[in-house]
């Protein structure tokens, strides 16, 4: 169960999100405030599901109002919507990641022109096929209950693993790499100053662990009662954060090495500048051709630019690209893949706990998962409105989970399903201050200011409802779920059956 827990925190966040984050944001000093925060919101949190996974041997909704009472039952639905909801858009995600190792393999990519085969992807019907392929396969896995789960994660998790170690001890390989190390761990102690490394690391910890999601809740349903709770809620994070830095450490090594190389081709070949617009408008506005703003242009390329467009790019020009390049979509398909099995059991578990049979409460979250992804596959906007909107939702999720254990004692919490007889780790009274006062601190911190900085997007329209990414799409989808739950309680808290039993 360890393996499947750990597949669900390792997700295409740690392998295309944290090198680009960490890159963008000083590099050393980064990594000294996300590693601060693994220990003041992600393990105290996931020490948190632990133990509700261990006390109510349920789901979301079933956690609340076995905690809260039956009055709350919609905060614990909100906190399974906000995952599934991401589910909808991460399988369209799983499913580009399926379609690049498969261009890979074939020698699609990279295309004659740089992000020309991703214009051509994500243009056409392809991603409606990918989705479904991705959908399909999660539910398949999950149906199967359980124990179909643990044997694939102890397939897909020890193999990404290995793919991780092989491309990271190539990328220190390369030459160059060594600049690239120094850029990653080199602290500049005044940088730390700046408050945006710090609200980078946190929020990057709130989404690539997995913590406050409810996804770890719904599989320590399962631990048996003598588990070792404590131990566990600190392996996973600790896990999942070395394979975010052996994935910076391989991306960012692989971009140094590379650099030198593309500065010295477009030099003596300004027509290849061509290619890509972003370097060519800046040399048109008067920058240097740097290695720096080379650096600057591959890491503020988005997510999907720098693993769907500059990646391939990148390994084309390594010794033994092609196999790097494959490996690397490998990793990216794994990692993507248990993450999404998570997510579609974290939604059939809300309905099993509402008394539906594991069969079809997969089945129904397939169908509806796949349907309600379809926006997404066909629209790169859309994903994109609904990864902004939900993404922020988990700051609001990991609040409710702390509301819900403060409403029933949080130091009776910590003495009862963390610090049993059971566990060989004693949690001591600073999870009740971090709990109690720190990760709520964050929370409102951090919702406030990616508020304040959606609002500096769209100074003129920062409360239009149907935007792309500010307020106004926030509140409004927010609005509309919290309202249509909350007029459901009744009827969520009727469906919810309390027998305490897991599965």
């Amino acid at each position: 169960m360890l393996l499947v827990m750990l597949g669900m925190a390792v997700g295409t966040g740690n392998i295309w999100r944290f090198p680009r984050i960490a890159a963008q944001n000083g590099g050393g000093e980064f990594i000294v405030a996300w590693i601060s925060f693994l220990f003041l919101w992600s393990i105290p949190l996931i020490l948190l599901e632990f133990g509700l996974g261990r006390k109510t041997r349920g789901g979301p909704v079933k956690a609340f109002i076995m905690l809260l009472g039956p009055r709350w039952a919609w905060m614990g639905a909100f906190v399974a919507f906000v995952a599934t909801a991401i589910m909808f858009y991460y399988s369209v995600v799983a499913g580009w990641t399926i379609r690049y190792l498969v261009a890979s393999f074939t020698g699609e990519i990279p295309g004659e022109q740089p992000g020309a085969f991703w214009s051509s992807y994500t243009t056409s019907w392809w991603p409606v096929l990918t989705h479904g392929l991705a959908m399909g396969a999660g539910v398949f896995v999950v149906s199967r209950g359980v124990r179909s789960i643990e044997r694939v994660a102890k397939i897909l998790m020890p193999a990404l693993l290995v793919l991780i170690v092989v491309l990271t001890i190539r990328a220190v390989t390369l030459p160059g790499a060594s600049d690239g190390l120094a850029y990653l761990f080199t602290v500049d102690w005044a940088g730390l100053a700046n408050a945006e490394v710090w609200l980078h690391a946190l929020t990057q910890n709130a989404w690539d662990t997995g913590a406050g999601w409810g996804l770890v809740l719904c599989y320590a349903a399962y631990l048996r009662l003598q588990e070792d709770t404590a131990l566990n809620a600190f392996i996973v994070p600790i896990a999942n954060n070395v394979v975010s830095l052996l994935a910076g450490v391989m991306v960012i090594c692989t971009v140094f090495s590379v650099i030198p190389a593309l500065v010295g081709n477009f030099a003596t070949d300004p027509d290849a500048l061509s290619a890509f617009p972003q370097l060519s408008d800046a040399v048109a506005a008067g920058q240097s051709l740097s290695p720096q703003l080379l650096q600057e242009t591959i890491f503020g390329a988005g997510n999907e630019g720098l693993t769907f467009i500059w990646m391939p790019e990148l390994f084309a020009r390594l010794p033994f690209g092609r196999s790097l390049m494959v490996l690397f979509f490998a990793a990216l398909a794994f990692a993507a893949f248990t993450s999404l099995i998570a997510m579609i059991e974290l939604a059939s578990r809300v309905l099993r706990d509402a008394g539906v049979e594991r069969g079809k409460a997969v089945s129904v979250v397939g169908v509806v998962g796949f349907a309600l992804g379809l926006p997404s596959a066909m629209s790169l906007q859309f994903l994109h409105n609904q990864d902004w909107v939900w993404g922020v939702a988990l700051m609001v999720s990991g609040l409710f989970f702390v509301i819900a254990v403060a409403g029933s004692g949080i130091r009776k919490f910590r003495e009862t399903q963390l610090s049993h007889e059971h566990s060989d780790i004693s949690i001591g009274r600073w999870w009740d201050l971090v709990i109690g006062f720190l990760v709520p601190l964050e929370a409102l911190v951090l919702l406030g200011w990616w508020m304040y900085q959606s609002r500096g997007w769209d100074p003129e329209g920062w409360l239009r409802p149907f935007a792309v990414e500010n307020v106004g799409t926030i509140l409004f989808q927010w609005g509309v779920v919290i309202a249509v739950l909350i007029a459901a309680n009744r009827w969520l808290v009727a469906r919810t059956v309390l027998d305490g039993s897991g599965e």
